[in-house]
C-alpha cells in the first residue's frame, strides 16, 4: 500500500519503488510541500536519471553543490534529487566509482548541519543493502510505492482506492457497480485508473454521481481488459465470437513480447474455474443469483472461509466479486459436467503446446471448437 502522505520526520526523505507514477506524485506533492512551508526563491530540482557511470557523478557532484550553496537570501531550502536510476543492483549503480561516491556522500550526509535545508530523493527499485539506503533510513524517512500486479490477490481493491481517492478529489462520486467496472476495464495500472477517472468525469459533466454507463460509454480497455472479452465468449458459449476473440489476440501477440498462447489458456482455464465455483457455490446455498452488483458483494463477504482452499488459485473467494457476477448469468448456460470437461479439454491443450511442435493457433482453436461443440464434448482430443 503506498504510504500516506503527511509530512515526514527528519530533512532527508527517499520516495522509492517500482510505481513510478506513485514515486512521482508523491514526490511532485512533497516537494511543493516543502517549498511553500519554507518559502524564499533558492529551492533546487536536480535530474538523477543517469544512463552510465559518469552521468551519475556528473549528478552526485551538483547535488554536493547544492547541499553546499546557500540561499542567497538567507532563510532555507529544499533539494529535489528526481528521479534518481544508481540506487539499485544495476550496471551503473554497481560501477565501482559510483558505490565508492555514494559511500562518500553518505558520510557527508551524516555530518551535515541540517538546520533549514531539506533533501528529497525519488527513485525506481533501491538496494536497501547498500550504505547509502541504510544512511538515508537513519536520517530522515524512506517511503516505498509498489505498483500494481495482477499477480497481487488484492490488486483490485488497491486499484479501487485509488479510483475513489480521485473522484473525491474531483468532488465527485460513483456507483459501486462502475467502481467495479472501471477497474475491470483498466487494470492494475495506477496512471491510467487516474486518467480515465478524470475523463469519465469530464463525460458525466454536471452529474455528481459516475454510472456505469459513463464507464461504458468512454473508458479505454487495455490489453488485460480485452482478454476478458475472450473469457466472457467462451462463457457466453458464443464459438464464432470466441474464435473470432483469439484471432485478435493471436495477432496481438506479434508484437506484444508479454503475451503469450500459454497466458491466454491459463486465462481461459480461470475463467472455467470462475464457471465452476459460481455453480458450486449456487447448488450450495452459498450465493442466490442476484441482479443487483451490491447484493451480490454483501453474499460473496459472507461466505465462511472456513474449509477453502489456501492456493488462491482454487480458492473462489480469490476472485474478484465483479468477475464472479458478471459471469452470474453465463453459469446458467453451463451444466457442471460440461464444465469440468472443458477443464480437462484445456488441460490436455496445455500439453499439448509445451510438449509438441504443433501449430499453436491449430491447437487453441481445435480445443475451443471441441468444447463449445455439443457433438464434440465428449471427444477427448486427437
Amino acid at each position: 500500500m503506498p504510504p500516506s502522505a503527511a509530512q515526514p520526520a527528519g530533512p532527508v526523505v527517499l520516495i522509492c519503488g517500482d510505481d513510478d507514477f506513485g514515486v512521482s506524485q508523491r514526490a511532485r506533492q512533497l516537494y511543493q510541500s516543502w517549498c511553500a512551508e519554507i518559502g524564499g526563491m533558492d529551492h533546487e530540482t536536480i535530474d538523477a536519471a543517469s544512463g552510465n557511470s559518469g552521468e551519475a557523478l556528473k549528478s552526485i557532484g551538483r547535488l554536493r553543490e547544492a547541499l553546499n550553496t546557500l540561499p542567497f537570501f538567507g532563510g532555507g531550502k529544499a533539494v529535489w534529487f528526481k528521479d534518481c536510476t544508481f540506487l539499485g543492483d544495476d550496471r551503473t549503480a554497481s560501477a565501482s566509482a559510483v558505490t565508492e561516491t555514494l559511500g562518500e556522500l553518505a558520510q557527508e550526509l551524516k555530518a551535515f548541519r541540517w538546520e533549514g535545508v531539506r533533501l528529497l530523493i525519488s527513485a525506481g527499485k533501491v538496494d536497501k543493502r547498500k550504505t547509502f539506503y541504510k544512511t538515508i533510513e537513519k536520517l530522515g524517512a524512506v517511503e516505498s510505492f509498489v505498483a500494481l500486479s495482477i499477480d497481487d490477490r488484492d490488486w483490485a481493491a488497491r486499484a479501487e482506492e485509488i479510483v475513489l481517492k480521485k473522484f473525491r478529489a474531483l468532488k465527485r462520486s460513483i456507483t459501486d457497480e462502475a467502481l467495479a467496472e472501471i477497474v475491470q476495464a483498466v487494470g492494475p495500472n495506477a496512471r491510467q485508473l487516474e486518467s480515465e477517472v478524470e475523463k469519465v468525469t469530464l463525460y458525466a459533466a454536471d452529474r455528481a454521481e459516475v454510472g456505469v454507463d459513463d464507464v461504458l460509454a468512454v473508458v479505454s480497455r487495455n490489453k488485460q481488459a480485452r482478454a476478458f472479452a475472450l473469457g466472457d465468449a467462451l462463457g457466453d458459449r458464443d464459438l464464432p465470437r470466441l474464435l473470432r476473440c483469439l484471432d485478435e489476440e493471436l495477432w496481438e501477440m506479434e508484437t506484444d513480447r508479454q503475451k503469450s498462447e500459454i497466458g491466454l489458456l491459463y486465462g481461459l482455464i480461470t475463467k472455467v474455474r470462475a464457471l465452476l465455483f459460481l455453480k458450486e457455490m449456487l447448488a450450495s446455498g452459498w450465493l442466490k443469483e442476484e441482479r443487483d452488483y451490491n447484493r451480490f458483494k454483501a453474499q460473496i463477504e459472507r461466505v465462511p472461509t472456513e474449509g477453502l482452499p489456501t492456493d488462491r488459485r482454487i480458492n473462489p473467494l480469490a476472485l474478484n466479486p465483479y468477475v464472479l457476477f458478471k459471469a452470474l448469468p453465463q453459469a446458467r448456460r453451463w451444466p457442471s459436467g460440461d464444465l469440468v470437461r472443458a477443464l480437462d479439454l484445456l488441460l490436455q491443450c496445455n500439453r499439448r503446446l509445451v510438449s509438441r511442435g504443433l501449430d499453436t493457433e491449430l491447437v487453441l482453436q481445435q480445443t475451443l471448437t471441441q468444447i463449445l461443440r455439443a457433438d464434440t464434448l465428449a471427444v477427448t482430443g486427437r
